[in-house]
């Protein structure tokens, strides 16, 4: 668990993952009244949520908005948010909860998470949805079933398929999603931070500057980085910097380069220099990342 500045406890995924997992970047199972974790109510996490209810009742609080829940009903959270939840007896769903990075580092992915309307969402406000269509309760439950049988394999094509069904959850809930009038009058604010994210995407090897960013856009750095903070929580540069990571991760991951050769494409003087700036980004050097993340 991480130490927060604000004395509200901040936890990782790590936290609600069983020992025995051999990944620390994703975990979905079954969520009910046994499903219990040393965790103090309430906290953040540094990690994506999707909650989907079944039956019950009770609260959840999210950010100081408080939402009744009304199953079939899916919440949905982004890291740094702010949450407590009360819960009846009787509560039975699904919980997925999942890193950034599992889901971007497969590369069929043309998505951000950003893009979905439930994450980074306006002012804070983050209401569930509303399921009101029997089939999709079905479609939903049936994802999330298959999600927690997938966990008990190891195949060669396990993350890609669980991530492939993680997509169909997030992209059904969106095509279902009810935008409030904070999300619709900040269309241009999301426009922008999309075009943002997709220079980046672009660029990422290249050194830009964030003014070279906001003269793509046709904004100004000062508009950008205020119209980024108010849609993601972080600074520009936070993101400019992330994106970096998460392509430096990317070919640790997925190709068969060496650290020496991915420093050189990121133009990093040397592998010493790549090797303290992603051990002080990360926590652990490329080559442990790499052995890591291939388990």
């Amino acid at each position: 668990m991480k130490q927060s500045t604000e004395q509200l406890p901040v936890y990782s995924l790590q936290n609600f993952s069983s020992p025995e997992r051999k990944t620390q970047q994703f975990q979905v199972e079954v969520f009910d009244a046994n499903r219990h974790f040393s965790v103090k109510y309430p906290h953040r996490h540094d990690f994506f949520e999707v909650l989907f209810l079944l039956k019950g009742s009770g609260y959840h609080v999210i950010d100081g908005n408080k939402y009744e829940i009304k199953p079939p009903c899916v919440f949905f959270m982004s890291p740094g948010q702010a949450h407590k939840l009360e819960l009846s007896l009787d509560i039975e769903g699904f919980i997925f909860i999942f890193t950034s990075d599992f889901y971007q580092l497969n590369r069929s992915n043309q998505n951000n998470l950003i893009e979905f309307p439930f994450f980074y969402t306006i002012h804070q406000d983050n209401p569930p949805l509303l399921l009101k269509n029997g089939n999709d309760v079905r479609f939903l439950e049936m994802l999330f079933r298959q999600s927690i049988s997938e966990m008990d394999h190891s195949g060669e094509y396990t993350f890609d398929l669980l991530r492939t069904i993680l997509e169909l959850i997030l992209t059904t809930c969106a095509s279902r999603y009810e935008l409030n009038d904070n999300l619709l009058n900040n269309r241009k604010g999301q426009i922008i931070v999309k075009k943002f994210f997709h220079l980046i995407e672009e660029n990422n090897q290249k050194k830009l500057l964030l003014g070279d960013y906001a003269n793509m856009i046709g904004v100004t750095p000062n508009h950008l980085t205020q119209t980024v903070k108010l849609l993601t929580g972080k600074t520009s540069s936070q993101i400019i910097k992330a994106k970096q990571l998460l392509e430096i991760k990317r070919l640790l991951f997925h190709s068969n380069l060496s650290v020496t050769e991915i420093a050189n494409q990121f133009n990093f003087e040397d592998q010493s220099y790549f090797t303290k700036f992603f051990k002080r980004e990360t926590g652990m050097t490329p080559i442990r990342y790499r052995s890591e993340t291939l388990k």
